[in-house]
């Protein structure tokens, strides 16, 4: 009984990894994965007190079901908690941008449109880029980005910034 209940809730668990954005939305309220681990660590106690020692159904169920409900609170306070405030995002808005360093990949030429990437901590963010003063520029020039909007950005090379500036 035990090791029918460990296979299929080791099948769940792997239905919900698979799965686990569908089933979440589904009901907010119920965590599948405490759930899940629950069970599994039931079977798993059950299947191997079972087998192991020669105590009463009864006894194995009990310290099955202490024994899961201890090891799925301490996944819940170490592991689960800890992932979901982790999470961090890394949208950035286009005011974040103005300031900027960054390197041309595709030229800007004289009233059109060229490609810069912008080098972060989180990542490297590319962009569809004009010149702000409507000049020409190569490819590999570094640029400072002066303003981005409606995903362009605008851009002058760095060192003409850096003598503005």
């Amino acid at each position: 009984m035990y090791l029918a209940g460990l296979i299929l809730f080791g099948c769940l668990t792997l239905l919900y990894v698979l799965l686990g954005d569908v089933i979440e939305a589904a009901a907010d309220w119920l965590n599948p994965a405490l759930l899940l681990s629950f069970f599994t660590f039931l079977s798993a106690a059950g299947y191997l007190l079972e087998s192991l020692t020669s105590l009463n159904s009864f006894v194995i169920m009990g310290a099955s079901v202490v024994s899961a409900g201890i090891l799925a609170a301490m996944l819940h306070v170490f592991v689960l908690v800890p992932v979901s405030t982790a999470e961090e995002s890394l949208a950035y808005q286009e005011s974040d941008l103005r300031g900027r360093k960054g390197r041309v990949l595709t030229g800007i030429p004289v009233d059109g449109f060229g490609e810069i990437l912008i080098h972060g901590i989180s990542g490297h963010i590319s962009k569809t880029a004009v010149s702000i003063d409507n000049q020409t520029i190569p490819e590999g020039t570094e640029v400072l980005v002066i303003e981005a909007e409606k995903g362009i950005a605008k851009v002058m090379p760095y060192e003409q910034a850096a003598k503005l500036y």
